[in-house]
């Protein structure tokens, strides 16, 4: 889901910045390079390398002090349980946050891995993923457990609202018809946001209740492929934990499985799905009805959802059109299969 209204860019990070800025830790060299290597509506990264060695540098756009220091404390409880993490490197003073000309910056050590999709995990390296995204949960509501709750959104809990969304999808097919020049992806975007329309008026009386979400705890927040790396077989550091917050946790593995293993069509691979779910569900004690909840919210939110329409359309940004065409006939393919999705899920 979109967290954001507008994009922030900002420059790479100077030699006499990177300089300030590695004074602050023992024995981390002097500045050779740094090279951007991800930049999102959060963060930016950039691979660093030094006299000494080579790290991932992270500026943190929103620069929430607090927030950011709760992440680095899970990070390092969740590495001292075994989990494969990356937490930042702290000063000499204990510190794991650098502010510099009120930029907030940390500094990690570089993890050398790739990330994998679904379509190259095997059903039981898919097994191990589901079952390593349950002793994430089950790990953070360990380490968590002194932490206070931070505050939730009012809408949290309440599931999409339909005739919003239409009034969305009335801002959106105008700006793709005005768009000049036209494109094939201007065409299939206003195909998708008739054929969504039409498909939300037959659906619209699915909405899930309010009070139906499953149990909330602390979750990473958004996992997917690009915040997991591989080396061979096996995750090797589950990075950028900036959405590290309180919500259904059953929620998070489905969201996570419907970007894991979307295939380019648009459809799920269920088997590969069956296999992370049933051993999610195991890893972190997730009953079936937990999952089905979860299921069907988010089914609903992605009925609903329109951000990377929104991205492209409102904020100028088009980093997420190679998503578009398969994640919009997910939603399609989805309502139309909803029975097995559920299955795959919880059985």
């Amino acid at each position: 889901m979109l967290r954001s209204s507008v994009v922030r860019t900002a420059a790479t990070p100077d030699r006499d910045t990177l300089g300030s800025l590695l004074r602050h830790y023992a024995g981390a060299g002097a500045p050779l390079s740094c090279e951007p290597v991800a930049e999102g509506l959060l963060n930016h990264g950039y691979f660093l390398a030094t006299t000494r060695g080579r790290y991932f540098l992270k500026h943190h756009l929103d620069g929430d002090h607090a927030a950011l220091t709760r992440q680095h404390r899970a990070t390092y409880r969740l590495a001292a349980l075994g989990l494969p993490v990356a937490p930042p490197i702290a000063h000499t003073d204990g510190r794991t946050v650098t502010v510099l000309d009120g930029r907030c910056y940390a500094l990690h050590p570089w993890v050398e891995g790739r990330h994998l999709g679904g379509a190259a995990l095997t059903r039981d390296q898919s097994r191990r993923l589901g079952g390593l995204l349950g002793l994430v949960h089950t790990a953070l509501e360990e380490v968590m457990a002194d932490e206070p709750h931070p505050p939730r959104p009012p809408c949290a809990d309440a599931g999409a609202d339909p005739e919003r969304t239409f009034e969305t999808i009335d801002e959106l097919l105008a700006l793709a018809r005005g768009a000049r020049p036209r494109t094939s992806f201007d065409e299939l975007a206003e195909h998708r946001l008739l054929e969504r329309r039409a498909l939300l008026a037959q659906q619209a009386h699915r909405r899930p209740a309010p009070g139906g979400e499953p149990p909330a705890g602390w979750v990473h927040g958004d996992f997917h492929p690009l915040n997991v790396l591989y080396r061979g077989t096996e995750p090797t550091a589950i990075v950028d934990w900036d959405r590290l917050g309180v919500q259904p946790r059953a929620e998070e593995a489905v969201r996570a499985a419907a970007i894991f293993f979307v295939r380019p069509c648009g459809t799920l691979d269920l088997g590969k799905v069956a296999a992370y779910a049933g051993a999610y569900r195991r890893a972190c004690g997730a009953g079936a009805e937990e999952l089905a909840a979860a299921v069907h919210r988010v089914w609903w939110e992605r009925l609903n959802d329109f951000w990377m329409l929104t991205w492209r359309y409102q904020l100028g940004d088009r980093r997420t059109d190679p998503q578009f065409p398969a994640a919009a006939a997910l939603a399609v393919w989805w309502t139309r299969e909803y029975r097995a999705v559920r299955n795959a899920f919880t059985r």
